[in-house]
């Protein structure tokens, strides 16, 4: 039997370093592929340090795509930030000048924060609930 997992996602954003600067800076991503492809094209690829899927950064470019900067999801969280300790991931984000639009809460699922990116797109910080 074969196996599957997702293992990129496309982020569309109007800059490669704007970016870079906030998911490696910001949030502690690692940098894990920058390559020129020409014609201003890069295949920028993030990672979150504890692993699992992989952001491929896109460069939008043209209108349509211009458009769907910050609304990849129609306004819903469209990604999820899975952490083993919340409280030190939300103060460290939250000292960073990440934008929480909430308070933490506490769900059935686990501890949750909804915050954004500088781009608009919205990211679930969560702990999940210990079995």
């Amino acid at each position: 039997m074969t196996t599957e997992t997702i293992a990129m996602t496309t982020l569309v954003v109007p800059d490669y370093d704007a970016a870079i600067a906030f998911y490696v800076g910001t949030l502690g991503f690692t940098l894990a592929e920058d390559t020129e492809m020409g014609g201003g094209k890069r295949w920028v690829v993030v990672a979150p340090c504890g692993g699992g899927a992989r952001l491929l950064i896109a460069k939008a470019a043209d209108d349509a795509q211009r458009a769907a900067i910050g609304n990849q999801a129609g306004g819903r969280v469209a990604f999820f930030l899975q952490t083993d300790s919340f409280t030190d991931c939300h103060n460290r984000f939250t000292a960073a000048g990440v934008t929480f639009h909430e308070e933490p809460r506490h769900e059935p699922y686990g501890t949750v924060a909804v915050f954004s990116d500088p781009f608009g797109n919205r990211w679930d910080l969560i702990e999940p609930k210990a079995n």
